[in-house]
């Protein structure tokens, strides 16, 4: 995985208006947007198509968080390679960060489903933000250790399960259904250029001129974020239903119904034959280039043989790709079938790993991370949206909890086999059998979205996703069970 661009492999909740717990339901109700005249006296009603002041409070909070994190980002790898070379041990940072997901990530996707998502990422910011400062004192005081880092890594992912699913979910709350290509490819050029063109260079630098300083900018970043956050109006807590309320009058213990909400995102998810097959595929990509980016850190310090600050250029390079593939997402999913573009991006990103393992220069490297890190963000933006309208609003953190457990899950995994692949056969070697094994895997890609064309290329047709039946019963997963959907209406 590209450093600062972040598989949003995460499943999304349905883009069906919601009715949340506030002082006004319209506030949280995207659907509900004055209307405008388009074609004069004579012509229709349209909707307006702004994305509206929430979604750009929204935006500035993201905004914000990412660019202290893209600071960090380059900070962690770097400490690492100060404090030791050994591929396994850099390698085992990652393993720490992505393991909450394996462990945290179906009780996290539940609390999600029934807190204030808004409040949720508030409270994970303040929290991270503590964490990474108590990491830059012990940098300041020349106390830092490896197993520190593992530590910090650790509870900054813990506190990501709840972050990142709550930022996932509230989207479909802000902005419109129509809006969410545009949305999310927004959201994912801001992260992008924060990351990579400001947060990684800056972050090199301040590493260079005093180590605690990439760890001090991304403390102050979650602290702001965290604040501009009061600056998105409404409450997001999603209503359960009345089943859920039935269930809480019972005297039912709450870790019980915990379990039994859990389990309902996990029959859900399996039962639906395309996500659960594009879960898989999905996890072994994300393993493959997470083997090899885990150790981008050595590749340029040892392959090309260059400086600390070299590596927050290269992540510029990284960056122009990324932002050149948010922006456009939305055009190409418009001109191109979901069912072409999610392998073609793979296709990409192996090819692009690939020549890096075998053409050892400067030039091929930042060709190839800008190449990749394009393929990455509009393979972000179109699954994004793709999930979004498939996975029912109400059960978004739950089956986002199953589908994370295994996709983010083995990332850890794919980082701690890179290092040892690594220190078997070289970095080389390991960037070539990543490029080898992805280009496989956009064949296996390919072979899936054709045969679910019609559930694929009928989203847009059909305008909406699976409703939660009135009565609060567990929807059915659409794959299976076609008479329970339920429709939502066009551009809700």
């Amino acid at each position: 995985m590209v450093p600062g661009i972040v598989w949003r492999d995460a499943p999304f909740c349905s883009c069906r208006p919601l009715d949340v717990h506030g002082p006004s339901a319209r506030a949280s109700d995207p659907s509900a947007v004055p209307l405008r005249r388009v074609g004069g006296a004579g012509g229709v009603l349209t909707r307006r198509s702004g994305l509206g002041g929430r979604f750009w409070s929204l935006f500035a909070s993201s905004t914000m968080s990412n660019l202290g994190d893209g600071i960090g980002r380059v900070g962690f790898p770097l400490l690492a390679a100060t404090l030791t070379r050994d591929p396994v041990l850099i390698a085992s940072f990652t393993t720490f960060a992505f393991l909450p997901w394996l462990l945290f990530a179906l009780v996290s996707g539940a609390l999600v489903d029934r807190l204030d998502r808004r409040r949720v990422m508030m409270g994970a910011n303040l929290f991270r933000s503590v964490v990474v400062g108590a990491l830059a004192a012990s940098v300041v005081a020349g106390e830092a250790r490896i197993w520190m880092l593992y530590v910090a890594a650790f509870l900054l992912g813990t506190a990501e399960t709840l972050y990142d699913s709550a930022a996932r979910a509230i989207l479909p709350q802000v902005v419109r259904r129509d809006q969410l290509e545009a949305g999310n490819g927004r959201l994912e050029a801001s992260e992008i250029a924060c990351q990579s063109f400001l947060g990684a260079p800056v972050g090199s630098a301040l590493f260079v001129v005093a180590a605690a300083g990439p760890f001090l900018a991304n403390s102050v970043g979650f602290l702001i974020a965290a604040v501009l956050l009061f600056l998105v109006p409404g409450a997001y807590r999603v209503r359960r239903g009345e089943r859920a309320e039935e269930v809480a009058g019972t005297g039912s213990a709450p870790r019980s119904k915990l379990r039994r909400e859990i389990g309902e995102g996990l029959r859900w998810l399996w039962r639906h034959r395309f996500l659960r097959s594009l879960m898989v595929l999905v996890s072994l990509v994300g393993m493959a280039q997470e083997a090899v980016m885990a150790l981008l850190v050595l590749y340029v310090l040892e392959e090309l043989a260059l400086g600390e600050a070299a590596l927050g250029l290269f992540l510029v390079g990284a960056g122009a790709g990324g932002l050149v593939g948010g922006l456009l997402s939305e055009r190409l999913v418009r001109g191109f079938s979901r069912g072409r573009i999610i392998p073609l991006t793979i296709l990409a990103s192996g090819c692009a790993f690939a020549l890096t393992g075998l053409v050892v220069v400067p030039a091929v490297l930042a060709v190839g991370l800008l190449v990749g890190a394009a393929a990455v963000t509009v393979f972000n933006v179109t699954t994004m949206v793709l999930r979004q309208t498939l996975i029912p609003a109400e059960m978004f953190g739950r089956v986002q909890g199953a589908w994370r457990t295994l996709v983010w899950g083995m990332l850890p995994l794919g980082a701690l086999l890179g290092g040892v692949v690594a220190a078997q056969f070289g970095v080389r070697a390991l960037y070539l059998g990543s490029g080898v094994l992805q280009l496989g895997l956009a064949l296996a890609l390919w072979a899936v979205l054709r045969g679910h064309r019609q559930l694929v290329d009928g989203l847009d047709e059909r305008g909406g996703a699976v409703a939660a039946p009135a009565s609060g019963e567990m929807p059915a997963a659409p794959d299976e069970e076609p008479r329970h959907q339920g429709t939502a209406g066009a551009g809700s």
